[in-house]
């Protein structure tokens, strides 16, 4: 089925070409450099500053934590000041904001937990935390407010049940909808899967998960998914597949971008730094499954980098998806990649498998005759990934 997406902008990409909505997290380009073992490595970027400079990258908008504007404890006059002057930043480059979420899980009254801790009057303050900065958001325009349970899990499993947990999950995320309606807000969530850290285990591992957890929700049609890159290459899963599961299901509303290796700590590296090969099946995937969303940078400059490396690693982003999405377009346009598909029999699998058929029939194909004249077929992959390689190597 086709994903239903917002129109694609006129923006340009980091390379001066059409279509493609970048854009970064305020916490991306804001990274000082701070990792669990040092301090910061450079200093923090101003908001307005961060959305002057992208604007003069070519990116078409940000994404940002209520924390990464407002610092905690801000009162309400400073607060609209605040949100006045980073609003005024928009409105004057002319970037929008396609995600806005919730930091629930860096201050320690989350350290259990924020919509699943067992104690309810955190879950209560979570709440409302959520509530505040939806407020915000719907203020900045943005489209998509993205919910990411970092801290929603558990490292003892017997302190949390997680029948329990989930139906506290799913009683937040019906509060906050219906919180949206009620104010009339043009705005739809999207969460965000993890397996694990900070937290040991945590709960919506993974899109396949997220997207049942959605179905059992008051209002599933304004609830969708923003899978991570890292995320679930960190489960040894295919961020691909992934992507074409939510596709699928007319559910991807919105994605992080970035990279990572298998079976490491979420690393968050620049798009396209680890294993081209599937960044680019992810890629081509999100073209010919019609993706037209905002297309965000979830990741940040390494620690030794200075302030200019960061703005290296940003044009490093759009510029490798672009340059990807033009490999994607001419992989499909060679001759010898349609011929290899065909001898793959890839397109034959949008056909329909039984139309009405007889069950007789069905039957008769399954005999072990018919079965050995069947396995006798090669499906020619080889071919068709060496093809792939060679355009990605720029040979072909």
């Amino acid at each position: 089925m086709a994903a239903t997406q917002p129109a694609t902008s006129s923006a340009t990409t980091g390379d001066g070409s059409p279509g493609h909505r970048f854009t970064f997290g305020l916490w991306t380009v804001g990274n000082p450099g701070r990792d669990p073992f040092g301090g910061p490595t450079r200093a923090e970027v101003d908001p307005v500053a961060s959305v002057h400079k992208l604007a003069e990258l070519g990116a078409w908008g940000v994404s940002l934590h209520d924390d990464d504007l407002i610092p905690i404890g801000t009162d309400d006059a400073e607060k609209e000041r605040i949100v006045a002057r980073f609003k005024g930043a928009l409105d004057e480059t002319g970037l929008g904001v396609g995600m806005a979420t919730t930091n629930l899980f860096g201050h320690p009254a989350f350290k259990d937990g924020a919509f699943t801790s067992n104690d309810r009057g955190v879950r209560r303050a979570a709440i409302g935390k959520a509530m505040r900065f939806i407020d915000v958001a719907a203020q900045l325009g943005a489209e998509v407010y993205v919910f990411w349970g970092g801290r929603e899990g558990t490292e003892v499993g017997v302190a949390k049940d997680p029948r329990d947990a989930l139906e506290r999950y799913r009683e937040a995320i019906n509060v906050l909808s219906q919180y949206v309606v009620d104010q009339g807000y043009d705005l739809r969530f999207a969460m965000e899967p993890k397996p694990n850290e900070p937290r040991g285990d945590i709960f919506l591992p993974t899109v396949g998960h997220a997207l049942h957890f959605i179905e059992t929700l008051d209002r599933p049609e304004m609830v969708g998914v923003n899978p991570e890159f890292a995320h679930e290459t960190m489960a040894g899963l295919s961020f691909h597949h992934a992507i074409g599961h939510a596709l699928w299901a007319d559910k991807l509303f919105h994605i992080d971008l970035n990279s990572q290796r298998i079976g490491r700590y979420d690393q968050d590296f620049r798009f396209g730094a680890e294993d081209l090969k599937e960044t680019f099946l992810l890629v081509r995937a999100l073209q010919n499954g019609g993706y037209a969303g905002p297309l965000a940078f979830d990741a940040h400059a390494y620690r030794n980098e200075n302030a200019e490396g960061v703005w290296d690693f940003a044009r490093g982003c759009m510029a490798t998806y672009s340059l990807l999405a033009e490999r994607a377009r001419h992989f499909d346009s060679l001759p010898e990649v349609q011929e290899a598909l065909a001898a793959a029999s890839t397109p034959e699998l949008a056909l329909a498998s039984v139309d009405g058929d007889d069950p007789a029939a069905l039957k008769a194909e399954a005999e072990w005759s018919n079965l050995d004249a069947l396995a006798e077929r090669g499906y020619f992959n080889e071919r068709l990934d060496q093809l792939l390689v060679e355009v990605l190597l720029g040979v072909r």
